[in-house]
């Protein structure tokens, strides 16, 4: 059972802004063993999702159903469009006639952000089969059938420096975030966010994908910036599939940052300008000025940019934190 209360600290109330905004502590309790020992999980979500929990606990889940899982801004685009295309016979056609978010839809989208409408569970719900599934998730609140029917996990996972200073500027320009940037990665380091903590979501499944029952294959950011060949044979042998060596450099071309960037398809344009409209304060939208890509440096390391070095010492802290007593590490 997962039981929720309201989170209230110095560090939501300073983040909270149109789009995400009453942040809840949400609360599963698991039996360890027969000495009715339990282990506590925890993860933070806005009041929005509330009404989606026991929906998203109750959906139906296929066998053939292909997940793709993140936490925000970890290369989830990029990982969607890959994986949709190596499963789908590299269909660049049909791609670029169907949106991403039509190909490949965002679960929780209804609420994940406080002003969007629609419902996003039971759009995923009525998805013609194979279902291609996007989801930030954290394994505690993933539907309860996909413990039994084991569908396909993809979970890519990046370095935490730049996975805060990305998703600082996806809270400024898509949720509508006008404070500093030190009161975000605050907030981050402190597990105080959205989807948060970060530690046990990377870290659940890690655990999760060395199990041979768990059917999910782990990648990381970093892996795919270094080498995507090999990491699209292994997306394709994962999903079944085989392609030559030519069919391969064409699709690493297609997932280049720029050609990403111009691909209607999927640089979610028509998110920015709801964002724009919804979520910004009068002064941002007079700002004409913004020039922000939903897909933006699409580098590693670019957290130098924005983080002083008080901030990437408290980051490499929390680094440790996270992989001490694992094998895992964010650079492999």
């Amino acid at each position: 059972m997962i039981r929720y209360e309201k989170l209230n600290n110095q560090y939501t109330d300073r983040i909270d802004c149109p789009g995400t905004e009453k942040h809840y502590r949400l609360t599963r309790s698991s039996r360890e063993d027969r000495k009715d020992n339990t282990e506590t999980t925890w993860c933070v979500m806005i009041e929005k999702f509330l009404p989606l929990l026991e929906p998203i606990q109750q959906i139906t889940v296929y066998e053939d159903d292909v997940w793709v899982i993140t936490f925000p801004k970890c290369g989830t685009t990029w990982t969607q469009e890959m994986v949709w295309l190596l499963n789908n016979g590299l269909d660049y056609d049909r791609a670029g006639k169907l949106s991403l978010e039509d190909r490949f839809p965002f679960l929780e989208l209804s609420g994940a952000l406080t002003l969007m409408d629609g419902d996003s569970v039971g759009r995923v719900q009525d998805l013609k089969r194979p279902r291609h599934i996007k989801s930030h998730l954290p394994m505690m609140l993933l539907p309860e059938a996909v413990a039994t029917v084991r569908p396909k996990i993809i979970y890519v996972s990046r370095n935490p420096k730049d996975a805060a200073t990305s998703f600082y500027h996806h809270y400024r320009n898509i949720v509508g975030y006008d404070g500093p940037k030190e009161y975000f990665f605050d907030a981050f380091l402190n597990d105080s966010l959205i989807y948060a903590p970060f530690g046990r979501h990377v870290r659940d499944y890690w655990e999760y994908s060395k199990n041979p029952v768990g059917n999910c294959l782990f990648l990381t950011y970093e892996q795919m910036k270094r080498d995507l060949g090999g990491v699209i044979a292994k997306v394709s042998t994962f999903l079944g599939k085989h392609y030559t060596e030519s069919e391969v450099i064409e699709l690493k071309d297609h997932l280049s940052v720029d050609a990403m960037r111009n691909n209607k398809s999927c640089n979610m344009d028509d998110l920015l300008e709801w964002a724009r409209k919804t979520n910004y304060s009068d002064e941002r939208k007079q700002n004409t000025k913004n020039e922000f890509k939903f897909i933006r440096s699409g580098t590693v390391g670019s957290y130098q940019q924005d983080m002083d070095e008080e901030y990437v010492q408290r980051f490499e802290q929390y680094e440790k934190s996270i992989i001490q007593g694992t094998d895992f590490n964010f650079f492999f």
